[in-house]
């Protein structure tokens, strides 16, 4: 069972970090988001860009659209489709949750040596 087994629960986090902010945020990803979303960039007084979102359509679209603006809402479904995927096809997750999993801790080693350097 997926509490008794600690490393698999760590490496199903990173994997589901790592899956949401691809889907949520990855410039790879926004022909995902396109139809529902529109990304506006936006110049700040200091020259740097901010980028909003204006979540497009109605019903089904515009929920679509809510629910990839949330990374916390993306996170859950992302979550719920690795432990699917886990439990159903192993053969076929296990590769996919390495990947997410190691892709995940790098990208938060990353975040941790770039801070470190900024100081």
């Amino acid at each position: 069972m997926l509490l008794n087994n600690w490393f698999l629960l760590v490496l199903l986090s990173f994997a589901s970090f790592r899956l949401t902010r691809l889907i949520v945020y990855d410039k790879i990803t926004k022909f995902l988001r396109a139809p529902f979303i529109e990304e506006l960039e936006v110049p700040e007084e200091d020259g740097s860009l901010v980028t909003y979102t204006k979540i497009k359509g109605s019903g089904l679209q515009k929920w679509i659209g809510e629910l990839l603006s949330c990374y916390w809402c993306t996170g859950v479904w992302m979550t719920a489709f690795l432990l699917l995927l886990y439990y159903w096809a192993p053969k076929l997750a296990e590769p996919l949750v390495f990947l997410l999993a190691i892709a995940g801790i790098a990208a938060v080693i990353e975040t941790v040596v770039s801070k470190l350097l900024d100081e």
